[in-house]
Protein backbone atom coordinates (compact mmCIF):
# COMPACT_ATOMS: atom_id res chain seq x y z
CA UNK A 1 0.00 0.00 0.00
CA UNK A 2 1.44 3.39 -1.00
CA UNK A 3 1.03 6.55 0.93
CA UNK A 4 1.15 10.02 -0.62
CA UNK A 5 2.06 12.95 1.52
CA UNK A 6 -0.25 15.96 1.10
CA UNK A 7 0.98 19.30 2.25
CA UNK A 8 -1.33 21.10 4.59
CA UNK A 9 -3.10 24.12 3.14
CA UNK A 10 -3.27 27.14 5.38
CA UNK A 11 -6.75 27.96 4.06
CA UNK A 12 -8.19 24.47 4.57
CA UNK A 13 -11.36 24.17 6.55
CA UNK A 14 -11.16 23.06 10.12
CA UNK A 15 -12.37 19.61 10.95
CA UNK A 16 -15.45 19.07 12.98
CA UNK A 17 -19.10 19.98 12.54
CA UNK A 18 -18.66 23.34 14.22
CA UNK A 19 -15.81 24.37 11.99
CA UNK A 20 -17.35 23.51 8.63
CA UNK A 21 -17.64 26.42 6.27
CA UNK A 22 -19.38 26.57 2.91
CA UNK A 23 -18.58 28.81 0.03
CA UNK A 24 -20.69 29.36 -3.08
CA UNK A 25 -19.06 29.75 -6.47
CA UNK A 26 -22.34 30.58 -8.26
CA UNK A 27 -22.21 34.30 -7.56
CA UNK A 28 -24.94 36.53 -6.21
CA UNK A 29 -27.40 35.66 -8.96
CA UNK A 30 -27.03 31.91 -8.70
CA UNK A 31 -27.01 31.57 -4.94
CA UNK A 32 -29.85 29.57 -3.49
CA UNK A 33 -32.63 31.54 -1.83
CA UNK A 34 -32.06 31.97 1.86
CA UNK A 35 -28.21 31.75 1.68
CA UNK A 36 -26.59 35.15 1.96
CA UNK A 37 -29.50 37.05 0.46
CA UNK A 38 -33.22 37.61 0.68
CA UNK A 39 -35.45 35.39 -1.44
CA UNK A 40 -36.75 37.05 -4.63
CA UNK A 41 -40.38 38.18 -4.79
CA UNK A 42 -42.62 37.16 -7.58
CA UNK A 43 -43.74 39.93 -9.89
CA UNK A 44 -47.14 41.38 -9.27
CA UNK A 45 -47.50 40.08 -5.70
CA UNK A 46 -48.23 42.48 -2.92
CA UNK A 47 -49.32 46.07 -2.78
CA UNK A 48 -45.83 47.46 -3.35
CA UNK A 49 -45.40 45.57 -6.64
CA UNK A 50 -48.70 46.86 -7.96
CA UNK A 51 -47.86 50.37 -6.74
CA UNK A 52 -50.97 50.56 -4.59
CA UNK A 53 -48.80 52.39 -2.08
CA UNK A 54 -47.97 55.07 -4.62
CA UNK A 55 -49.02 57.82 -2.24
CA UNK A 56 -46.17 56.95 0.08
CA UNK A 57 -43.74 56.39 -2.77
CA UNK A 58 -44.21 59.56 -4.80
CA UNK A 59 -45.63 62.22 -2.49
CA UNK A 60 -43.63 65.38 -2.02
CA UNK A 61 -41.91 66.60 1.08
CA UNK A 62 -44.47 69.25 2.06
CA UNK A 63 -47.93 68.93 3.52
CA UNK A 64 -50.96 68.02 1.43
CA UNK A 65 -51.97 71.70 1.33
CA UNK A 66 -48.76 72.69 -0.46
CA UNK A 67 -47.85 72.53 -4.14
CA UNK A 68 -44.73 70.49 -3.44
CA UNK A 69 -46.89 67.64 -2.19
CA UNK A 70 -48.64 67.22 -5.57
CA UNK A 71 -45.70 68.10 -7.82
CA UNK A 72 -44.49 64.48 -8.30
CA UNK A 73 -47.90 63.49 -9.70
CA UNK A 74 -47.54 66.07 -12.49
CA UNK A 75 -44.01 65.02 -13.40
CA UNK A 76 -44.83 63.08 -16.56
CA UNK A 77 -44.08 63.56 -20.25
CA UNK A 78 -46.68 64.10 -22.95
CA UNK A 79 -45.82 60.87 -24.77
CA UNK A 80 -46.69 58.79 -21.70
CA UNK A 81 -49.95 60.68 -21.21
CA UNK A 82 -51.01 60.09 -24.81
CA UNK A 83 -50.13 56.40 -24.56
CA UNK A 84 -52.23 56.08 -21.42
CA UNK A 85 -55.10 57.86 -23.16
CA UNK A 86 -55.35 55.70 -26.27
CA UNK A 87 -54.74 52.53 -24.26
CA UNK A 88 -58.14 53.10 -22.65
CA UNK A 89 -59.67 52.49 -26.09
CA UNK A 90 -58.34 48.90 -26.12
CA UNK A 91 -60.78 46.69 -24.18
CA UNK A 92 -58.38 43.75 -23.86
CA UNK A 93 -55.93 45.90 -21.89
CA UNK A 94 -58.45 47.30 -19.43
CA UNK A 95 -57.98 44.62 -16.75
CA UNK A 96 -54.21 45.22 -16.54
CA UNK A 97 -54.31 49.00 -16.85
CA UNK A 98 -53.64 49.72 -13.17
CA UNK A 99 -50.67 47.44 -12.77
CA UNK A 100 -49.14 47.85 -16.24
CA UNK A 101 -50.03 51.17 -17.86
CA UNK A 102 -50.92 53.40 -14.89
CA UNK A 103 -47.67 52.63 -13.10
CA UNK A 104 -46.83 54.97 -11.48
CA UNK A 105 -50.11 56.95 -11.42
CA UNK A 106 -50.32 60.64 -12.23
CA UNK A 107 -52.77 63.52 -12.02
CA UNK A 108 -51.58 65.51 -15.03
CA UNK A 109 -53.22 63.25 -17.61
CA UNK A 110 -56.62 62.94 -15.88
CA UNK A 111 -56.80 66.70 -15.31
CA UNK A 112 -56.17 67.62 -18.94
CA UNK A 113 -58.38 64.79 -20.20
CA UNK A 114 -61.34 66.10 -18.22
CA UNK A 115 -60.57 69.71 -19.14
CA UNK A 116 -60.37 68.85 -22.85
CA UNK A 117 -63.67 66.98 -22.56
CA UNK A 118 -65.37 70.06 -21.07
CA UNK A 119 -64.40 72.25 -24.02
CA UNK A 120 -65.11 69.47 -26.52
CA UNK A 121 -68.67 69.12 -25.21
CA UNK A 122 -69.33 72.86 -25.32
CA UNK A 123 -67.75 73.49 -28.72
CA UNK A 124 -69.35 70.49 -30.41
CA UNK A 125 -72.74 71.32 -28.95
CA UNK A 126 -72.50 74.95 -30.03
CA UNK A 127 -71.29 74.00 -33.50
CA UNK A 128 -74.02 71.42 -33.91
CA UNK A 129 -76.69 73.86 -32.78
CA UNK A 130 -75.44 76.57 -35.13
CA UNK A 131 -75.42 74.12 -38.06
CA UNK A 132 -78.99 73.09 -37.24
CA UNK A 133 -79.99 76.75 -36.99
CA UNK A 134 -78.45 77.49 -40.38
CA UNK A 135 -80.07 74.49 -42.06
CA UNK A 136 -83.43 75.40 -40.56
CA UNK A 137 -83.51 78.63 -42.54
CA UNK A 138 -81.59 77.51 -45.61
CA UNK A 139 -84.69 76.90 -47.76
CA UNK A 140 -86.07 79.93 -49.68
CA UNK A 141 -89.08 81.57 -48.10
CA UNK A 142 -91.68 83.90 -49.58
CA UNK A 143 -90.74 86.66 -47.17
CA UNK A 144 -89.16 89.87 -48.31
CA UNK A 145 -85.55 90.80 -47.53
CA UNK A 146 -86.75 93.13 -44.80
CA UNK A 147 -89.07 90.70 -43.08
CA UNK A 148 -88.12 89.17 -39.70
CA UNK A 149 -88.05 85.67 -41.19
CA UNK A 150 -85.08 86.03 -43.52
CA UNK A 151 -83.79 87.37 -46.80
CA UNK A 152 -84.89 86.54 -50.32
CA UNK A 153 -82.22 83.87 -50.76
CA UNK A 154 -83.28 82.11 -47.57
CA UNK A 155 -80.36 83.25 -45.39
CA UNK A 156 -81.49 83.99 -41.83
CA UNK A 157 -81.25 87.62 -40.85
CA UNK A 158 -80.69 86.76 -37.16
CA UNK A 159 -77.47 85.38 -35.74
CA UNK A 160 -77.35 82.30 -33.56
CA UNK A 161 -76.84 83.07 -29.87
CA UNK A 162 -74.50 80.65 -28.16
CA UNK A 163 -75.62 79.34 -24.80
CA UNK A 164 -72.61 79.78 -22.54
CA UNK A 165 -74.54 78.20 -19.69
CA UNK A 166 -73.71 74.85 -21.27
CA UNK A 167 -70.04 75.51 -20.53
CA UNK A 168 -70.70 75.76 -16.80
CA UNK A 169 -72.96 72.69 -16.97
CA UNK A 170 -70.27 70.70 -18.75
CA UNK A 171 -67.66 71.87 -16.24
CA UNK A 172 -69.80 70.78 -13.30
CA UNK A 173 -70.78 67.41 -14.75
CA UNK A 174 -67.35 66.38 -15.97
CA UNK A 175 -65.39 67.35 -12.88
CA UNK A 176 -68.03 66.04 -10.48
CA UNK A 177 -68.03 62.63 -12.17
CA UNK A 178 -64.34 62.50 -13.06
CA UNK A 179 -62.94 63.64 -9.71
CA UNK A 180 -65.57 63.76 -6.98
CA UNK A 181 -66.95 60.26 -7.63
CA UNK A 182 -63.58 58.43 -7.47
CA UNK A 183 -62.53 60.36 -4.36
CA UNK A 184 -65.79 59.50 -2.61
CA UNK A 185 -65.50 55.87 -3.70
CA UNK A 186 -61.93 55.66 -2.42
CA UNK A 187 -62.92 57.22 0.92
CA UNK A 188 -65.86 54.83 1.27
CA UNK A 189 -63.72 51.79 0.53
CA UNK A 190 -61.09 52.90 3.02
CA UNK A 191 -63.80 53.26 5.64
CA UNK A 192 -64.97 49.72 4.82
CA UNK A 193 -61.42 48.42 5.14
CA UNK A 194 -60.66 48.04 1.44
CA UNK A 195 -57.45 49.99 0.96
CA UNK A 196 -55.71 48.23 -1.91
CA UNK A 197 -55.48 51.31 -4.11
CA UNK A 198 -54.65 54.97 -3.67
CA UNK A 199 -56.80 58.00 -4.30
CA UNK A 200 -54.45 59.01 -7.14
CA UNK A 201 -55.10 55.68 -8.87
CA UNK A 202 -58.86 56.13 -8.43
CA UNK A 203 -58.79 59.59 -10.02
CA UNK A 204 -56.48 58.29 -12.74
CA UNK A 205 -58.86 55.49 -13.71
CA UNK A 206 -61.87 57.80 -13.91
CA UNK A 207 -59.98 60.61 -15.61
CA UNK A 208 -58.37 58.52 -18.33
CA UNK A 209 -61.61 56.53 -18.67
CA UNK A 210 -63.43 59.61 -20.03
CA UNK A 211 -61.02 60.01 -22.93
CA UNK A 212 -63.36 58.17 -25.33
CA UNK A 213 -65.94 60.94 -24.97
CA UNK A 214 -63.62 63.48 -26.63
CA UNK A 215 -63.67 61.99 -30.17
CA UNK A 216 -67.34 61.10 -29.70
CA UNK A 217 -68.15 64.73 -28.87
CA UNK A 218 -66.45 65.85 -32.08
CA UNK A 219 -68.25 63.25 -34.21
CA UNK A 220 -71.63 64.13 -32.70
CA UNK A 221 -71.59 67.34 -34.73
CA UNK A 222 -73.04 65.14 -37.50
CA UNK A 223 -76.75 66.16 -37.70
CA UNK A 224 -78.06 62.59 -37.83
CA UNK A 225 -79.86 61.45 -34.64
CA UNK A 226 -79.29 57.71 -35.08
CA UNK A 227 -75.55 58.27 -35.59
CA UNK A 228 -75.37 60.32 -32.41
CA UNK A 229 -77.22 57.65 -30.45
CA UNK A 230 -74.82 55.01 -31.77
CA UNK A 231 -71.77 57.11 -30.85
CA UNK A 232 -73.08 57.75 -27.34
CA UNK A 233 -73.74 54.03 -26.93
CA UNK A 234 -70.20 53.16 -28.01
CA UNK A 235 -68.68 55.70 -25.60
CA UNK A 236 -70.92 54.48 -22.78
CA UNK A 237 -69.91 50.86 -23.35
CA UNK A 238 -66.17 51.44 -23.76
CA UNK A 239 -65.73 53.78 -20.80
CA UNK A 240 -68.01 51.64 -18.64
CA UNK A 241 -66.07 48.47 -19.45
CA UNK A 242 -62.76 50.21 -18.72
CA UNK A 243 -63.86 51.53 -15.33
CA UNK A 244 -65.56 48.27 -14.36
CA UNK A 245 -62.55 46.16 -15.28
CA UNK A 246 -60.35 48.22 -12.97
CA UNK A 247 -62.78 48.76 -10.10
CA UNK A 248 -64.47 45.39 -9.73
CA UNK A 249 -61.28 43.51 -8.65
CA UNK A 250 -60.90 46.06 -5.85
CA UNK A 251 -64.50 45.59 -4.74
CA UNK A 252 -64.21 41.80 -5.00
CA UNK A 253 -61.31 41.80 -2.55
CA UNK A 254 -63.57 43.11 0.23
CA UNK A 255 -64.69 40.68 2.91
CA UNK A 256 -68.27 41.96 2.79
CA UNK A 257 -69.84 40.59 -0.35
CA UNK A 258 -72.40 43.38 -0.31
CA UNK A 259 -69.58 45.75 -1.27
CA UNK A 260 -69.69 44.30 -4.76
CA UNK A 261 -73.15 45.80 -5.17
CA UNK A 262 -71.45 49.18 -5.43
CA UNK A 263 -70.70 48.29 -9.03
CA UNK A 264 -74.45 48.58 -9.72
CA UNK A 265 -74.50 52.09 -8.27
CA UNK A 266 -71.50 53.05 -10.36
CA UNK A 267 -73.17 51.61 -13.47
CA UNK A 268 -76.29 53.68 -12.77
CA UNK A 269 -74.21 56.84 -12.40
CA UNK A 270 -72.36 56.07 -15.62
CA UNK A 271 -75.61 55.48 -17.50
CA UNK A 272 -77.04 58.74 -16.14
CA UNK A 273 -73.97 60.61 -17.32
CA UNK A 274 -74.29 59.21 -20.85
CA UNK A 275 -77.98 60.14 -21.08
CA UNK A 276 -77.23 63.62 -19.72
CA UNK A 277 -74.54 64.14 -22.34
CA UNK A 278 -76.94 63.05 -25.08
CA UNK A 279 -79.81 65.25 -23.96
CA UNK A 280 -77.86 68.41 -23.16
CA UNK A 281 -75.10 68.39 -25.77
CA UNK A 282 -75.95 66.02 -28.64
CA UNK A 283 -79.63 66.66 -29.35
CA UNK A 284 -79.69 69.33 -32.06
CA UNK A 285 -80.97 68.46 -35.50
CA UNK A 286 -83.27 69.85 -38.16
CA UNK A 287 -86.93 68.82 -38.27
CA UNK A 288 -89.72 69.84 -40.59
CA UNK A 289 -92.03 72.50 -39.30
CA UNK A 290 -95.47 71.12 -38.54
CA UNK A 291 -98.51 73.33 -38.90
CA UNK A 292 -98.79 77.03 -39.53
CA UNK A 293 -97.88 80.00 -37.43
CA UNK A 294 -100.51 81.45 -35.13
CA UNK A 295 -100.98 85.17 -35.55
CA UNK A 296 -100.98 86.96 -32.21
CA UNK A 297 -102.63 90.41 -32.20
CA UNK A 298 -99.94 93.01 -31.71
CA UNK A 299 -97.12 90.51 -32.26
CA UNK A 300 -94.59 89.99 -35.04
CA UNK A 301 -95.68 88.90 -38.45
CA UNK A 302 -95.03 85.16 -39.02
CA UNK A 303 -92.13 84.49 -41.33
CA UNK A 304 -93.92 81.87 -43.42
CA UNK A 305 -96.93 79.65 -43.74
CA UNK A 306 -95.50 76.43 -42.38
CA UNK A 307 -93.31 75.53 -45.36
CA UNK A 308 -89.92 75.96 -43.68
CA UNK A 309 -88.01 73.97 -41.13
CA UNK A 310 -86.95 74.67 -37.57
CA UNK A 311 -84.05 73.60 -35.43
CA UNK A 312 -85.15 70.78 -33.17
CA UNK A 313 -83.71 69.72 -29.86
CA UNK A 314 -85.03 66.32 -29.00
CA UNK A 315 -83.76 63.08 -27.60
Amino acid sequence: MAYVQVEADDTRMEEGPEGLQFKSFLGAEGAAPGVGQNPPRSAGVGNTDRRYLSDEQRKGTGGFWTIDYYQPYFDIDTKTVLRRCYTTLLPHRASTYLSTHLNPPDLYGPFWTLTTLVFALFLSSSLGASIAHYLSFSSPSPTSPTSPGGTADGTPDTQYDYDFRLLSVALTLVYAYGMAVPVLLWAGLRWLGVGEWSVVEAVGVWGYGQFVWIPVAVLCVIPVPIVRWALVGVAFGMSGWFIGANVYPILASAEAKATRLLILLLAALHFGLAITFKVLFFSYYVVDKIGGDIVIPGGDVPSGAGNGTVAGRWL
